[in-house]
């Protein structure tokens, strides 16, 4: 965890912006903002729960998220005084966002996000709560749309390019690269 956190500081400190599904607790820990769907699956799911630093999300009562981040930090401050964990205090500086307006593909529910860039995002939720939704069929979605579409005609024509995804507004996206984690 603590290389993949120095391989996102140096991706970050170069310019870049950090949009990550992750369920491990020291990386969400370590974000710099927290994006949390759900509250359950399916069609219990597509709703934003919280979104905000996690200093932040172990006060919200209605995150899974929140709960288990507020247990593992109780659990490791007796392990503090034995082996002190060194984890990277986040960033500040946040200017600059990606914002989505009335999200509604697949199961999402209308919801508004608003992303900081420039820093290591963490989307999370159980499983079906919609976060694959929001990285890859919205973000990266729109993101290489738009690329494409910056090309002339000769070279769009052998690319297929994604489809419009269902919300209202994207603003403030970059070209997107997205890393899909297969078994």
């Amino acid at each position: 965890i603590a290389r993949l956190l120095g391989a996102f500081d140096k991706l970050i400190a170069a310019g870049h912006t950090l949009l990550v599904i992750e369920h491990n607790l020291d990386v969400i820990e370590a974000a710099d903002w927290l994006i949390d769907l759900g509250p359950e699956g399916g069609n219990g799911g597509g709703l934003l729960v919280f979104s905000g630093t996690p200093a932040d999300i172990i006060d919200c009562t209605e995150s899974h998220t929140g709960t288990a981040l507020r247990d593992y930090r109780r659990a490791r401050e007796g392990i503090r005084e034995a082996a002190p964990i060194a984890l990277r205090a986040p960033r500040v500086r946040v200017v600059p966002q990606i914002e989505i307006q009335r999200a509604r593909e697949h199961n999402l529910k209308d919801i508004d996000i608003t992303i900081p860039r420039d820093a290591l995002t963490v989307i999370t939720g159980i499983s079906g709560s919609g976060k694959s939704t929001v990285a890859f069929d919205i973000l990266f979605a729109e993101g290489q749309r738009r690329y494409l579409e910056s090309l002339n005609a000769y070279a769009r024509q052998f690319v297929q390019p994604a489809a419009r995804p269902d919300v209202d507004a994207i603003r403030g996206i970059p070209p997107s690269v997205a890393v899909e984690q297969r078994t």
